[in-house]
């Protein structure tokens, strides 16, 4: 393949541009075609697909360094979805052949996923017209919002170069705008992956933050409830933590129900009220 026909990737991450997993997808991307990296200059979990319009939106130059090669990268004063557009509007030449958020450190699992600033970088990079792959990896809670090194993406990574590949091709599927993908920490290259729906089982639950008077400062914390027993046989929580093999859910963005929508008008009209 000549130079000039390489596909452009652009990757971000919603743990910031620092973060160990951002990297690990840039290795393994690499090899795949150019890779520009634009996220967020700070840690921005939980961010969805916002667009905060008191983001500075500076775009900042850096130079890191990863196992011995040098990469030039863009901190973005944004969230991840505006660091996306940053990049399609603003760094690259083209519109990307494909755009990847992660590696996230911690899973996005279930319908709570509208919250994941991972899953919001690539809807955005979705309604940008382009194939787009969120990927996130299981860990414990504690290390969700760090950039510890005691993680290992090398397993993370290679689903990540599987499933680009993939994308790549740009194989049409019908109502597939982004693929969600979550690989189990203890998961191997031989591990197998399976197609999932979002399940609705409550899995990161709220808790009721701890303070004295209202007006103290007390973030909502949440923690982590699985019930084997309930959870959807075909979710992406059962593939993930029940059978322990690799979930991809194909996610769209309409997020109109699938009702027959015909019927469904004749049943409100016919509610008195």
């Amino acid at each position: 393949m000549a130079e000039k026909e390489r596909p452009l990737i652009l990757l971000t991450n919603d743990d910031g541009i620092q973060s160990p997993g951002l990297w690990a997808a840039a290795e393994a991307l690499s090899p795949l075609g150019y890779v520009t990296v634009a996220a967020p200059r700070e840690q921005c979990s939980g961010c969805g697909r916002s667009m905060p319009p008191d983001s500075e939106g500076s775009l900042r130059e850096e130079t890191v360094s990863v196992r011995g090669k040098e990469w030039k990268v863009y901190a973005v004063g944004g969230s991840p979805a505006q660091a996306v557009l940053h990049a399609i509007l603003e760094l690259m030449p083209r519109r990307p052949d494909l755009v990847v958020a992660g590696i996230n450190y911690g899973e996005n699992l279930t319908t709570s996923v509208t919250i994941s600033g991972t899953v919001g970088a690539a809807l955005q990079g979705a309604a940008s017209g382009a194939p787009a792959m969120a990927i996130s990896l299981e860990m414990p809670v504690e290390f969700f919002e760090t950039h510890s090194t005691e993680i290992d993406f090398s397993v993370a990574a290679h689903f990540t170069t599987l499933f680009a590949r993939k994308l790549i091709k740009k194989e049409h599927f019908n109502d597939v705008d982004m693929l969600k993908v979550d690989v189990p920490c203890d998961a191997t290259p031989q591990t197998p992956w399976r197609v999932t729906r979002l399940s609705r089982h409550p899995y990161y639950i709220p808790v009721v933050p701890r303070r004295v008077q209202l007006e103290d400062a007390a973030p909502i914390d949440y923690e982590i409830v699985l019930n084997e027993e309930t959870v959807e046989l075909d979710s992406d929580v059962y593939a993930l933590r029940v059978e322990r093999q690799v979930s991809v859910s194909p996610l769209s963005l309409d997020l109109t129900s699938r009702v027959d929508l015909v019927e469904l008008e004749q049943r409100l009209r016919a509610e008195r009220g």
